[in-house]
Formats: C-alpha cells, sequence, structure tokens
C-alpha cells in the first residue's frame, strides 16, 4: 500500500518536532516538513531547521520565503491603522499564522498531498487560523493534528522524543518562542499563571544597550521609507533596522493578556521593538497630518481589521474594503519623526513634515489667531451651544 503523503507546518519547535517523529514512526507517513519564514529566522537558524527536521526523520524539507509578501499584504495595513491589541499587542503571531498557513496549503496542493498537518494545541488560536485557511483554500485535502487530538502536553512530548533517541535542547524547549518579522512571542511556564511574569533570559534578546540614543523614522504616504536618514527600498530591511536598534535597549517587550478566538483567555510575552517604535512614530506623524475625522474614522476600521486578522479572517472580502480605506487615509502622512531610546523606554521628540497641519498661516495654538477675529469667536461660540442652551432651558422651566 502507498503511504499517506503529507506536509506538515514545520517549526523546529518541540510541537512539530514531535509530530515529525510520531507520525513517521508510529503511522509510517511519508513526512514532507515546510516551514513559511516570515522573516524572523537568519539563514543559519533556516538551515540548522531543515538539518532537524531531516534528523527527525522528515522525506523533505521547503523553505517557503514570503517575508514580502507578508509585508505587503499584511504589516503595512497594521501600521496604517496603527494596530495594537488591547492597546499592547502588534498582532506578530496573529497575522504572520495567516500567511503561513497559505504558503503551507500552496505548497501541500503544489505537491499533490493527502494531507497536511500543524502542531496546534486544542487550548489556543493557531489551530482555528490554520484550520480555517485550510478549509477555505483546498478543502479537499485532510487536516491531521496530533498535538491537539491527542491532548498532549510538552512534558509527554519531549519525553517521547528522547525515548526515540532524539536528543535536543530540551530546557529551551520549555518556552514555545514564535519568532517573526513583526514581533517574537514567548508562551509557556511563567505565562500560565496570571501572578508571574517572564524572567530575563526566557527573551530572545537581551539589553546591551545603556544610556540614550537619537532615532529617526521616515515615512512616506504611510509607509516607512528610512531610518537614521538611510534610505530603505526595501521595507523588511527597515523594519530589521528599527528592530536591531531598538531591541539592544529592550524596547517592546510586555505581557499581552487577550480573549482568544475559542473563548478563554489567553496571555503571552513577547518583544517587538520594531513594531512598537514604528506604530508609535507612525501615530504620531498622522496626529500632524490628517483631520480629525480622518483619525476618527481610520482608527474605528483598523480596530475591526485588527480583531479580524486575529480571529482569522483575512480571507473574508471586507478585509479588502477595509485596506482600500487604509490606503487613500495615508496620501498625505508623509515625514520623518524622532525619538529618544533608552533602556526598557523612549520617548517620541517631533515631526518634520510638509503636510503638517499645525503650520499654517491661520494662528499658534494658545498663541495668536489670523484667520479670525474676536467677534467671530463670540458668535461662533453662541451658536455652537444652542442645543444644550435648549435642552437646560427646557430642564429648567419642567422644574417648576
Amino acid at each position: 500500500m502507498e503511504k499517506k503523503k503529507v506536509v506538515l507546518a514545520f517549526s523546529g519547535g518541540l510541537d512539530t518536532s514531535f509530530c515529525v517523529k510520531y507520525l513517521t514512526e508510529e503511522k509510517g507517513y511519508d513526512v514532507y516538513t515546510a516551514i513559511a519564514n516570515t522573516g524572523g529566522f537568519s539563514k543559519e537558524e533556516l538551515k540548522n531547521i531543515e538539518k532537524r527536521a531531516m534528523d527527525l526523520g522528515a522525506v523533505k524539507h521547503a523553505t517557503l520565503n514570503i517575508e514580502q509578501e507578508y509585508y505587503e499584504k499584511s504589516i503595512r495595513y497594521m501600521v496604517f491603522g496603527d494596530i495594537l491589541r488591547n492597546g499592547t499587542y502588534p498582532i506578530s503571531v496573529s497575522s504572520e499564522r495567516i500567511f503561513q498557513a497559505i504558503a503551507i496549503i500552496e505548497y501541500a496542493k503544489e505537491i499533490g498531498a493527502d494531507a497536511v498537518v500543524h502542531g496546534s494545541t486544542g487550548a489556543g488560536n493557531d489551530q482555528i487560523r490554520f484550520d480555517l485557511t485550510f478549509q477555505i483554500l483546498a478543502p479537499e485535502i485532510e487536516i491531521i493534528t496530533p498535538t491537539r487530538d491527542m491532548i498532549l502536553t510538552r512534558e509527554y512530548e519531549i519525553n517521547y522524543l528522547k525515548e526515540h533517541g532524539y536528543e535536543a535542547d530540551f530546557k529551551k524547549m520549555e518556552y514555545s518562542i514564535n519568532k517573526g518579522l513583526w514581533g517574537t512571542s514567548i508562551g509557556g511556564k511563567e505565562t500560565l499563571n496570571s501572578e508571574q511574569t517572564l524572567p530575563e533570559e526566557a527573551y530572545p534578546s537581551q539589553i546591551t544597550a545603556e544610556g540614550e540614543e537619537r532615532l529617526t523614522i521616515s515615512f512616506e504616504e504611510g509607509e516607512i521609507s528610512a531610518v537614521n536618514g538611510t534610505p530603505y527600498a526595501d521595507k523588511v530591511e527597515a523594519i530589521r533596522a528599527v528592530e536591531a536598534i531598538g531591541s539592544k535597549f529592550g524596547i517592546g517587550r510586555d505581557m499581552h493578556i487577550g480573549d482568544t478566538i475559542i473563548g478563554i483567555k489567553g496571555r503571552v510575552g513577547f518583544e517587538a521593538a520594531g513594531p512598537i517604535l514604528i506604530i508609535a512614530a507612525h501615530k504620531m506623524l498622522e496626529k500632524h497630518t490628517m483631520t480629525k475625522w480622518q483619525l476618527y474614522w481610520k482608527e474605528q476600521v483598523a480596530t475591526w481589521y485588527g480583531m479580524f486578522l486575529h480571529e482569522a479572517q483575512y480571507l473574508e472580502p471586507v478585509m479588502r474594503d477595509i485596506e482600500a480605506m487604509l490606503i487613500t487615509s495615508q496620501r498625505n502622512v508623509t515625514g520623518t519623526v524622532e525619538l529618544i531610546l533608552r533602556p526598557r523606554n523612549y520617548t517620541l521628540v517631533g515631526v518634520s513634515s510638509d503636510f503638517d497641519l499645525m503650520k499654517t498661516d491661520f494662528g499658534e495654538y494658545g498663541e495668536v489667531n489670523k484667520a479670525w477675529t474676536s467677534d467671530d469667536v463670540k458668535g461662533f461660540t453662541k451658536i455652537l451651544g444652542n442645543q444644550i442652551k435648549i435642552y437646560h432651558n427646557v430642564q429648567n422651566r419642567n422644574k417648576k
């Protein structure tokens, strides 16, 4: 009988390492591993992941580089929308999972796989993101999920791998680390308890900088265009440049507590110096270059965009409609923002932009008016208060 051909979304972490060994030895499947790289891995790391897959028993391993697609179809809209879930989390893993799922299922179709596998547990969001994307794009392909179906613990998986002769840094595997261009999430141990936080050593990046450092980030129509005066045509590299500067200060570390798609509360640590600094700078530039109603309505649709993205709704067509509005909102968001970085914090200094709405001939806030007279203000204020005056007049009349 011909062996079942399966494609496993492989990250090199504990869950997917277990899946390779289990599916090859217990099920006898031909396992083809594939990693969809959203920009979080170096060439050396990708080589090590491929070696791990082959050592575990994979028939073949593929690296699918989708950094540019991830930026073009997701990250730039998250910047346009200044999207931070619950005001904290830059939707790092949430957004990249969708694009990883799309890349994996397309690869599975390309090689004629019978099934596609992911290592998500039954207690998180990723299972929904993978399942839903696979079902929409390839309903004919079976979905296999050993970690979820067998209700496995990390301890069980570690022991299974040891018993089957696979040696690795199991101490490091105590945490589930998901690294991508738009941030790194860290889950496990302390994140499972509401009263604890991650120790310093759990973070992949360590604080090495002292004192202060000035940073400038330039934007053109909402997209990052230069870092410290150096222009970047490649936006992915621009994000990496900001990340490299900010991460050495430990900026962008936090704990995200939010509502999962399946209804329970979820808690995860993260570090995302690049996203946090870029969004902060971008938002400040918008305040100077957009009208109050542009800011208000863009924020409303951006909140929905972030929620839909988090909850696996990227393929819902309304997302393309929201993206169209986000693009048009950025037509004047061009300029440079200066920040001061310090260990674990930063300060927004100011902006320079030809579209700065503060720099007009109409007046200077709190100082002098040039485009209206004092009589204009008196008349405007009288009319502005009419409805409120009418309301209170009626209230007072009915008290008698």
